[in-house]
């Protein structure tokens, strides 16, 4: 095979059929200018998408005849489902995205990615992710149709070649794309009065030569802004995202990465964040991407040395139970990597899984407590009760390991807001 001819955004949507197959990468691995190219055409009859956390409002899933099946919700998703778009949600954890993505078979894979380097290969840039065999398995396919858009606005980011080289070569692309788009940009987050104390509360469970998971909020970026200004370090690095906060961190010369796995290298599966970090990213050798069913993988995250993630949720029950994607009966994010990360740290002492959540939230006008005596048929459990390590509200930590059911339940009423535990103790359904 030869080097594909460069196409327009245009151009390469009009390769897609009126009756066709799509599969595209989560968040910071779609490719923009072809999905909105994508969006000004009103021809097709059945276009089936799949793909994860929407970075934009595509016009392509307003369109008659386009069904979209996500992965993970995010605003884009809600908002077009509540706007009577065809939306509907897969769950899977985002390790099982790419068995998902085998099953479907998509005839057309669209990724965004890094300008060619000069032996011919494309970084994946900002997305490891599930998509990186099929994408691979796309471009050897003479039956489907491999589209690469790439941008000089993308960093040049690395794998662990040559078993996880995350790039492409020219000749396994059919159609490349080129843009000067710029990547999504994720701004830090303000952290709020609550965010400030529950970051206080978790502080007290990192420590010096840890491992560190975190995502986005106010409380990881806290966390991790906190880490950066302190006197500790000796950290290591695994995690699902990448943030502007672990930069921070790198910055600070507090990451050693001496972690017993991939030492000497931070690794992720992605990484969202500011045009700063993006700039920051670029040829950088100690932050490498792989694919998430490495990253993520139980077995890989308690091999590391004293591993802590601190990981988000929208509600936790007496017993211990976790809701962290659906929330009034609705699906409202998506399941991720958050039980992977509590799983794989559960295997030693050292390790601590924090979720952390405020113990109030309104709805419907009314302030209600997150902290609930059980979940109901209105939210749907994310991660089961015997996986729970801590939960962490502004009001302090509920350490659950190893406490019988009372114990638990006791401990996380005197971390639900004050107004509410008298009720959780008497509604508490468990002997």
């Amino acid at each position: 095979m030869s080097a594909p001819l460069p196409y327009t955004a245009e151009q390469a949507a009009d390769l897609v059929r009126a009756r066709d197959s799509l599969a595209v990468p989560l968040g910071p691995g779609q490719p923009a200018a072809f999905l909105h190219a994508l969006g000004r055409e009103d021809r097709f009859e059945e276009l089936l998408v799949s793909t994860a956390l929407l970075t934009d409002l595509f016009e392509l899933f307003t369109r008659p005849g386009v069904r979209l099946l996500s992965g993970f919700y995010g605003p884009a998703e809600r908002f077009l489902l509540a706007s009577g778009a065809d939306v509907e949600f897969v769950p899977g954890d985002f390790r099982r995205f790419g068995v998902i993505l085998e099953g479907l078979r998509p005839r057309v894979m669209a990724t965004a990615a890094a300008m060619p380097d000069a032996h011919g290969r494309v970084s994946l840039s900002l997305h490891a992710g599930a998509t990186v065999e099929e994408l691979q398995r796309c471009g050897r396919d003479p039956d489907r149709l491999l589209i690469v858009e790439v941008s000089p606005r993308f960093p040049r980011t690395l794998g662990l070649p040559p078993e996880y080289p995350h790039s492409l070569h020219l000749e396994d692309i059919d159609v490349l794309v080129e843009t000067d788009r710029d990547p999504f940009l994720l701004p830090e987050p303000p952290a709020s009065e609550t965010d400030a104390a529950i970051a206080e509360h978790v502080a007290r469970f990192v420590h010096d030569g840890c491992t560190l998971q975190t995502g986005i909020g106010g409380v990881p970026s806290l966390v991790v802004g906190k880490l950066a200004e302190g006197n500790g370090g000796d950290y290591g690095v695994h995690s699902e995202m990448f943030t502007t906060g672990l930069m921070k961190l790198h910055e600070a010369g507090k990451v050693s990465n001496r972690k017993g796995i991939h030492d000497g290298v931070s690794i992720c599966t992605f990484a969202a964040g500011t045009a700063e970090l993006y700039a920051w990213l670029d040829g950088r050798e100690d932050v490498r991407f792989l694919p998430v069913d490495r990253v993520n993988d139980p077995g890989s995250i308690g091999r590391n040395r004293s591993m802590i993630s601190i990981n988000g949720a929208l509600a936790v029950d007496l017993a211990g139970q976790v809701a962290a994607d659906t929330r009034g009966g609705q699906q409202f994010s998506g399941i991720g990597g958050h039980e992977d990360f509590i799983e794989g740290t559960g295997h030693s002492l050292s390790d601590r899984s924090l979720v952390c959540l405020p113990s109030t939230a309104e709805h419907q006008g009314q302030i209600v407590s997150r902290i609930t005596a059980a979940l109901g048929p209105q939210m749907l459990v994310t991660t089961p009760r015997h996986q729970v390590d801590v939960v962490i509200t502004e009001f302090g930590a509920a350490e659950l390991l190893g406490r019988t059911v009372r114990q638990r339940a006791e401990a996380l009423v005197a971390i639900a807001h004050p107004d509410f535990r008298d009720t959780l103790l008497r509604e508490f359904p468990f002997g």
